[in-house]
């Protein structure tokens, strides 16, 4: 993988594209649209700006044509945010080199709004744009407006990624309880999806290799049908491998698929070597792999095994996460954990059903209604229970920044295992505090018998303390000097019980003869 990703950092970096950024020349581009548009802001203007990934077909500069097929970075205003995943178009702007680190081999800054590749003056028209995942998404979208309140926004984000009408209340809400990842297209969802699939082809009896590739020609079509991103195959992958891992109980073998899978995206795409969502999916993935069964097997017999899961599947993936969400965002999520596992019952309707009514919007709108209406129902539940948790206070607490609070929240995981373990189990901890007493009541005893022996044997023969004699009177008068207290060989004529507290006895009265005698008293 590191031998491909040098090999193809060779031409981006040193080829024709690469000179002319590098050069800032004024170019006429035609492109092939790769990825979805990303939302920068807006200009000075007020007009929305968008950034499209897409590949080089062939540049125009300088009075030469560069034929290449580098990926570039797209950034422009009006039409650039229809544009579509698979759409060739033609543009002109200023090229410029990447910043070190970015994939791309240049940035172009577009000064006109895309046009059709077999003309370099029509603007492409929204009606000419092709029928394709964005489509499905906005249709999805408008036909989603109907439902009240956060439904209306989150539905679509839970299903299709498209968060462009969600709330920025509700938005800041899943943020600080830890649950932004249910509005993007992860591998929760097509572990849903994939599971799903899996029972319904059961149900009908089908063998178990002919519903697992019934499963994934499943999930292969819900990847084209949300838009085959590197986002989402890496999703579609990494929930394959998560439900395996859950399914078949086999640690080893689900970690050896976890590395394939790790190195066969990279070696395709090794941008996402640089992804924070690509590490916190494999993160998670491997949180399941990992500890997702045994903590879930450290439940109570009288605890059901779903509820277990349910709790044991986001623990140990919010494990595995949290250092590196600590390093993009320090704050600790306080009720992350139990948001997640109160939402978990209401995440698999929003995901099922909002996936079965996405082809159905288009086709039989009428027939949407129903599992869009479900669905809305659980979206909103999801909304409500995060904005709940959310104005719970204590729910986003600070947390150092940098390679401190990394390392802390590594050491607050670890020490979160261990509690879920003692916890867990109790007849363990009971029994090891008692024989750990009973074990410190046998050397306090043996010490003890240990000192009073020796103190004996000491007296016995004669010998005085240590310390005592010309030697140790020597080493007290000097240690005395230095502030120190020891015994001394030759006491004052002072009684030694002078500190000690007087008797309550009354003091005889004290008789003094006179001065000139007494006779006798007479008997």
């Amino acid at each position: 993988m590191a031998a491909h990703a040098a090999a193809e950092a060779g031409p981006r970096q040193d080829g024709p594209v690469a000179d002319a950024a590098a050069a800032r020349d004024s170019v006429v581009i035609h492109v092939l649209i790769v990825g979805d548009p990303r939302e920068l802001g807006t200009d000075s203007r007020g007009s929305g700006r968008w950034a499209v990934p897409a590949e080089v077909i062939d540049i125009a500069a300088d009075g030469m044509l560069i034929r290449s097929r580098t990926r570039i970075l797209l950034t422009g205003g009006e039409g650039w945010n229809q544009v579509v995943t698979g759409q060739e178009v033609r543009t002109a702007g200023k090229l410029k080199a990447a910043k070190p680190g970015q994939v791309e081999a240049g940035v172009l800054a577009a000064a006109t709004p895309p046009m059709r590749a077999d003309t370099r003056h029509k603007p492409e028209a929204p009606g000419n744009i092709p029928q394709g995942p964005a489509q499905l998404k906005k249709h999805f979208g408008s036909a989603a407006e109907w439902l009240r309140g956060d439904a209306a926004g989150l539905l679509p984000g839970m299903v299709t990624g498209d968060t462009t009408g969600l709330d920025e209340g509700l938005e800041a809400a899943m943020k600080t309880t830890g649950t932004t990842h249910l509005t993007a297209v992860s591998g929760a969802n097509c572990s849903l999806i994939l599971g799903g699939l899996v029972l319904l082809a059961r149900t009908f009896r089908l063998a178990r290799g002919v519903a697992a590739v019934a499963a994934l020609g499943g999930l292969a079509g819900f990847v084209i049908m949300v838009g085959p991103d590197a986002s989402v195959l890496r999703a579609a992958v990494m929930g394959a491998i998560g439900l395996s891992a859950l399914s078949a109980g086999r640690q080893g073998r689900s970690l050896g698929f976890l590395c394939l899978a790790v190195t066969g995206l990279l070696i395709l795409d090794p941008s996402l070597g640089t992804s924070v969502g690509f590490l916190l999916s494999v993160l998670a993935t491997l949180g399941i792999v990992l500890l997702a069964r045994p903590i879930a097997s450290w439940a109570p017999a009288w605890v059901p095994s779903w509820l277990a899961s349910a709790v044991a599947v986001p623990l140990a993936a919010q494990l595995l996460c949290s250092p590196v969400i600590m390093a993009l965002q320090p704050q600790f999520s306080s009720y992350s954990l139990l948001t997640n596992i109160a939402v978990a019952p209401f995440v698999p309707p929003v995901t099922i059903l909002g996936t079965i009514a996405v082809p159905l919007v288009p086709l039989l709108p009428w027939l949407a209604i129903v599992p869009i209406a479900v669905a809305g129902v659980s979206s909103a539940m999801v909304a409500g229970i995060a904005r709940f948790f959310a104005g719970l206070p204590g729910a986003a607490l600070p947390w150092p920044e940098g390679a401190t609070g990394i390392a802390t929240m590594i050491l607050w995981s670890v020490v979160t295992i261990l509690l879920v373990w003692l916890v867990l189990h109790p007849a363990w901890v009971g029994s090891a505090v008692l024989s750990l007493h009973r074990r410190l009541v046998f050397l306090i005893a043996a010490g003890e018998s240990a000192v009073r022996r020796r103190w004996t044997d000491g007296h016995s023969a004669g010998s005085q303390p240590p310390g005592w004699g010309t030697a140790g009177l020597r080493n007290t008068v000097r240690d005395a000097a230095r502030g120190r207290l020891g015994p001394k060989q030759n006491p004052s004529g002072r009684k030694q019980h002078w500190l000690l507290a007087r008797s309550p006895r009354p003091k005889p009265p004290r008789r003094t003869p006179p001065a000139g005698g007494t006779l006798p008293r007479p008997r």
